[in-house]
């Protein structure tokens, strides 16, 4: 008897199915070095104790898309080791902040099972909640995969999910326990520009590119634990389709959110993912670009939030802002669209701009 797992199939999820993931992770200061290694993230709040201490803070929290990235890598040997294609992000919450020492933990429910019409695959939508080490909620998201059958005659229940909310409204979006931009330093965080200075409709080119490298997008796979095959193995029996490794798609969100400092300095925190696609491959040595769109504003009190779509390209540069053809369908050079809400200093909230 085999003692080695072979993952689930799509045959072997059931609608509200709870699967507690394995491999608890401590995150320290080197795992948010080596971070911002392999992405170039420069925000200062997620960079520098004093600035977080003097935005009310106890020292620099982890970037939320490291948690999200962890708490996914947990999930992976579970939901996706036999995954075609992981389709897509929705009702994402960041609930509270994780600081170095604080240690993650996964547990998923499954929300729907869809076969897919050739039958040798389906459609498997998970919730998936991350906690801390005293059981505190720290994140939340929905996401859907397709699976492979691992027997083609398989029959399978039919259960779809209900169709996840277009995006996080305002009034679920968690700030921060203590943040206070009252002392907030608009000359170290990079940028004068507040929430007052952003419009609807507006876009931002972020202008700088990154070329991301084999040995990069593996380590920071790895970093994140994350063991799905198409981003390893290009040879054996479960290598990408496309008969090379192919780049996780975190890692595009993360680099794209870091090129989008250069325009979006100062909307530090990420709140919430209303949604996000992986719209074309991204292989070793493609260089991203990427822009923004402002989709809305919302004024939660003394902070301004702004519901950004990220847009990143591969080998074209952002200036044009591609996006979608004439009929709906994704440009090529496209790779990922990316929906989420952001904090951003109010003007009225802050001290005196220099």
């Amino acid at each position: 008897m085999t003692k080695s797992n072979p993952g689930n199939f799509f045959e072997d999820f059931r609608p509200g199915q709870t699967i507690a993931h394995a491999t608890p992770r401590t995150l320290t200061e080197a795992d948010a070095a080596l971070n911002i290694a392999l992405t170039g993230s420069r925000y200062a709040l997620y960079s520098a104790d004093s600035f977080a201490q003097n935005c009310g803070l106890p020292g620099a929290p982890i970037d939320p898309l490291l948690v999200f990235h962890t708490v996914f890598g947990k999930t992976v040997p579970d939901i996706s080791l036999n995954a075609v294609a992981n389709l897509g992000y929705a009702e994402g919450r960041f609930l509270a902040p994780v600081y170095p020492g604080d240690t993650l933990n996964a547990v998923s429910e499954v929300l729907g099972v869809k076969q897919n019409s050739n039958g040798k695959t389906g459609v498997v939508t998970v919730r998936t909640d991350g906690f801390n080490q005293d059981g505190l909620p720290v994140l939340t998201y929905v996401r859907w995969v397709m699976v492979n059958k691992r027997d083609e005659t398989a029959t399978v229940e039919f259960a779809p999910p209900q169709t996840p909310s277009p995006f996080v409204p305002p009034v679920q979006l968690v700030l921060p326990m203590g943040i206070n931009f009252s002392n907030y330093d608009f000359t170290l965080a990079g940028s004068p520009h507040t929430f007052e200075d952003y419009e609807v409709g507006e876009k931002i080119d972020h202008v700088d590119g990154m070329t991301v490298e084999e040995a990069e997008h593996q380590i920071a796979t790895r970093l994140y634990q994350n063991t799905a095959k198409v981003h390893f193995d290009a040879f054996g029996q479960h290598n990408s389709r496309f008969g090379k490794r192919l780049i996780y798609g975190g890692v595009a969100i993360s680099i794209a959110r870091a090129l989008s400092f250069n325009g979006l300095a100062n909307a530090q925190i990420m709140l919430g993912i209303n949604g996000g696609r992986h719209v074309n491959p991204l292989f070793a040595g493609d260089t991203l670009y990427a822009w923004s769109e402002v989709i809305a504003k919302e004024d939660l009190g003394d902070v301004g939030a702004l519901r950004l779509r990220l847009v990143a390209l591969k080998n074209q540069p952002s200036s044009s802002f591609y996006y979608k053809t004439e009929i709906g369908e994704y440009c090529e050079p496209v790779v990922l669209d990316f929906d989420y809400w952001a904090a951003i200093p109010k003007r009225n909230g802050t001290r005196a701009l220099p």
